[in-house]
């Protein structure tokens, strides 16, 4: 998913971002969104389910991996930097869990790097993410409905790191993908559907 141009916001929800506390302050507009008008139409979706059973998102973990870290480790550095810009939070570098000597690959060595996101840092990079870097994306029509890993989680690639507008594109040495993996506590891929499709998720028509 590549991209510099520019868009809108997804839906009627603006791209203006606010970032809470991690745990003061007002709510994430995304929670109260979840809060106020994504569960009311959940319950009328799955009747049959509780109020702690709707399906919601339990954490988003966003992640890089960098295939030139085998031969050159300090190339993390400035993978690892900016998903800690986009994200907000720091980030854990990523080891290879076996060797491969086809790919000059050890067991133990440092590959990529990786974020998770829960509570209100989850719902304010969901927000970023939906209203305003995927809509960045050049000639942007919308993410597969398809992505889903049969246990309601739902991941999508990024190619170019700038589409967040937190990466300042002139500074940048090289484009460098990242994978984002929302997770949900959906027990089907149509209940985690409803959900990303309620919480504005721009999925392609």
């Amino acid at each position: 998913m590549a991209g510099k141009g520019k868009g809108k916001g997804a839906g009627d929800f603006g791209v203006k971002i606010v970032r809470g506390a991690r745990e003061k302050g007002p709510k994430p507009r995304f929670r109260e969104h979840y809060d106020s008008q994504v569960i009311p139409e959940l319950k009328k979706k799955f009747s049959k389910l509780n109020v702690m059973e709707l399906p919601r998102i339990e954490k988003i973990v966003v992640n890089t991996c960098q295939g030139e870290a085998t031969q050159n480790v300090k190339a993390l550095d400035a993978a690892a930097a900016e998903l800690e810009i986009i994200t907000g939070q720091k980030s854990v570098i990523t080891r290879a869990k076996k060797s491969i000597a086809s790919f000059k690959l050890r067991e133990g060595m440092p590959i990529g790097a990786s974020v998770t996101l829960r509570r209100e840092m989850m719902y304010e990079f969901y927000d970023r993410l939906v209203s305003v870097a995927l809509p960045r994306v050049r000639d942007f029509r919308g993410v597969s409905k398809n992505s889903f890993d049969g246990r309601g989680n739902y991941s999508l690639g990024i190619r170019e790191q700038i589409i967040f507008p937190e990466i300042e594109a002139d500074k940048v040495d090289k484009s460098r993908g990242l994978s984002v993996t929302i997770v949900t506590s959906a027990k089907t891929d149509e209940q985690a559907r409803e959900l990303l499709g309620l919480m504005k998720m721009p999925f392609r028509k």
